[in-house]
């Protein structure tokens, strides 16, 4: 479809008229806020992130496979290092390069570097060419995890934009909540390269999906003028503060679940019920989306620092537990519920920074979440290299690190509250 933007300018379908009323200010038809048009579209866009997620963290899963020697487990800490690196530093780059391509084809390319990655992941014959493979996936992360949540936004009126990220993360949550635990199980079975090669028929379908259900997304002139090159994320102060907040909170995250089957075997838990609670884990991720969602829209500065506070807790109560050494009912069941927590606050964590960091960069919430994605890119990576470390130690050491990083980051986040309420952006699109 094509429509014409601008003030006094007709749109050629009904659809494009509630693009253009969005453009213009005027006020959105409430029939638009959640079509089913709209729904199919935001499912298609969550089950991208979905199979992303799944495929960036297929190493924590492949821990299962027990034709790994126990001795060669510190490279599943280098593989998302290596992972992150790259991904942090080709997002900005990328998103910059990309920044005047139609936002749909954006997420293509990324979808189809995925496919062909997780090929030659699951034929790989040895270690430096399943390297190799997961790069051509990591180069396309952070364009799709900048753009993914951008389009979200402009499928609906600005009023439910918090919303329309949360569904985003929904995927995200499902990545934890059966992504992982199933290529842990497949890992178990049938060996690691089944899960890989799930992954890429599962890329394949998505990509066909996406092509056919999202519209194209054709920036605006007004857009094009502020992205890309002319964009100024880089003096953006706000940003940057978010950014840098983001990264401390990731590596905290990350420093502990890179190992967190050992974390779960810590506290008592053996057996299939590992790959239960790693399920409760996602589980609890998806059911706080729905939760955050509304407060995201209404009250962003309230909502990040209450789930930040509830992302320090699990680490503040597992540290002492696994120092303890003892694996009794009252360590499971604390253990279990600290786990749960920690797997709820954390997509909560991930989606309202996210929605914080493109608030500062209204003009251009594409570049503004590019500089997100490779913060936190860059705290997975410190993250996954300081628990690989940490491990050898002891599970106990990784936590209290974890638990040191994250509060750091809610007291800056506590410290920096004006800039959680910075005004929504009102981001807009051509769509054809």
């Amino acid at each position: 479809m094509v429509s014409v933007i601008g003030p006094g300018k007709k749109a050629l379908s009904g659809r494009s008229r509630t693009h253009t009323m969005i453009e213009t200010g005027t006020a959105p038809a409430p029939a638009r806020t959640w079509t089913p048009r709209i729904a199919v579209q935001l499912s298609v866009l969550a089950a991208a992130a979905f199979i992303y997620v799944t495929a960036e963290l297929l190493p924590v899963g492949a821990q299962a496979d027990r034709r790994i020697p126990h001795d060669q487990l510190f490279a599943v800490g280098a593989l998302l290092s290596w992972y992150a690196l790259v991904a942090a530093l080709t997002t900005v780059p990328l998103v910059r390069w990309t920044a005047h391509w139609p936002r749909r084809r954006a997420l293509l390319v990324s979808l189809s570097c995925l496919t062909v990655s997780q090929l030659v992941t699951a034929l790989a014959p040895n270690f430096a060419v399943l390297a190799a493979g997961r790069v051509l996936c990591a180069i396309t992360h952070g364009v799709l995890l900048s753009v993914i949540a951008p389009i979200a936004t402009r499928l609906v009126p600005p009023s439910h934009s918090g919303r329309a990220a949360m569904s985003i993360y929904v995927g995200n949550s499902l990545a934890l909540v059966v992504g992982i635990p199933l290529t842990a199980a497949m890992s178990f079975m049938w060996g690691w390269r089944l899960a890989a090669t799930c992954i890429t028929v599962a890329a394949v379908i998505v990509t066909v999906a996406a092509r056919i259900v999202l519209p194209e997304m054709v920036l605006s002139e007004d857009q094009l003028a502020h992205v890309g090159p002319r964009s100024r994320h880089h003096r953006n102060r706000r940003l940057i503060t978010v950014s840098l907040l983001t990264m401390v909170a990731v590596t905290g995250h990350f420093v502990s679940y890179t190992y967190i089957v050992e974390i779960i075997r810590s506290v008592g838990v053996r057996g299939p019920n590992v790959a239960w609670l790693l399920a409760a884990y996602g589980v609890a991720g998806l059911l706080s989306v729905p939760l955050v969602a509304r407060p995201l829209d209404h009250r962003p500065r309230g909502a990040l620092l209450l789930c930040m506070t509830g992302l320090t807790i699990p680490f503040v109560v597992l540290a002492p537990l696994a120092f303890g050494g003892r694996t009794g009912v009252l360590t499971v069941v604390i253990g279990t519920g600290a786990i749960v927590l920690w797997g709820a606050m954390a997509i909560a964590v991930s989606a309202t920074m996210q929605s914080a960091a493109m608030r500062t960069g209204a003009n251009d919430p594409d570049g503004a979440s590019g500089m997100y994605v490779t913060a936190f890119q860059l705290g997975i990576m410190a993250g996954s290299l300081a628990g690989g470390l940490l491990y050898q130690r002891s599970a106990a050491t990784m936590l209290t690190a974890s638990a040191v990083l994250m509060g750091i980051a809610l007291a800056g986040m506590a410290a920096n509250r004006q800039v959680l309420d910075h005004p929504p952006a009102l981001p807009t699109s051509q769509d054809n």
